[in-house]
């Protein structure tokens, strides 16, 4: 079976391109790198030409709110367009946990534009929402950072490798879809807090955490469970500190 995948030379996206071949599909690694932009709509059509299904985990270049959000709605527009023109069977997305309930970050409401897109349109889809990325807990803690402090919320997070997503969408892209939402998280669950000291302190990193109930997150402000999955979500196997050492 072909499948397309559009972001397959990223974090995730290689790593379900690797996934899907080793289950003997043609799985084609599609970005700009490879003459396939999904803004431009370049060598879109005949990346999709045979293709069962297309796997999107693109992401925005930027975060700036009216850049995420044009970046979303022109990516999946195009993207959707040519899926139906090329009589694809099945969209898979990769989304994030409580993008539905932090309105105030324009990267989320990015993030449910592209889903409501997605929804709307009449091919058969997928949509998996993962936690947060165990690769991204120092990027939270630079972006949080001010000086030799970094400032947190203590709420709750259930991280996840990027592995175990990578192998999950891939499991949902060759099965049927779902034409509903997956939710993902790793096994544990931490205080934000606590999540970025342990990521430091494995770095050597002298910087102090500090509790600060206003501390903001994609520029939203957190409140106690909005970052963790729903009863019922798909749980990883990977814990956070044996990922911590194999990165040591």
């Amino acid at each position: 079976m072909k499948i397309v995948v559009i972001g397959g030379s990223g974090l995730i996206g290689s790593k379900v391109v690797a996934h899907l071949r080793e289950r003997g599909h043609e799985a084609l690694a599609a970005s700009p790198k490879s003459g396939v932009n999904t803004i431009t709509g370049e060598g879109l059509a005949d990346a999709l030409e045979g293709a069962s299904v297309v796997v999107d985990v693109a992401n925005s270049p930027s975060f700036e709110d009216a850049a995420v959000m044009e970046f979303f709605r022109t990516s999946t527009g195009n993207l959707l367009a040519a899926e139906a023109a090329a009589g694809v069977e099945h969209h898979v997305a990769l989304s994030v946990v409580g993008s539905d309930r932090l309105p105030d970050s324009g990267y989320f409401r990015a993030k449910i534009a592209q889903e409501e897109l997605i929804k709307e349109s009449p091919i058969p889809y997928s949509i998996v929402r993962a936690t947060q990325f165990f690769e991204f807990v120092t990027a939270l803690a630079q972006a949080a950072t001010n000086g030799n402090t970094v400032r947190l919320a203590h709420v709750l997070i259930q991280p996840i490798a990027a592995a175990d997503i990578a192998e999950t969408v891939a499991k949902v892209a060759v099965g049927p879809p779902v034409n509903g939402t997956i939710e993902l998280a790793g096994p544990e669950q931490f205080r934000l807090d606590e999540l970025v000291r342990l990521d430091l302190s494995a770095r050597d990193d002298p910087r102090e955490v500090i509790i600060d109930s206003h501390g903001r997150y994609f520029g939203a402000e957190l409140s106690e469970r909005v970052l963790i999955p729903a009863d019922g979500a798909i749980l990883a196997e990977t814990r956070f500190e044996d990922w911590l050492r194999t990165k040591g």
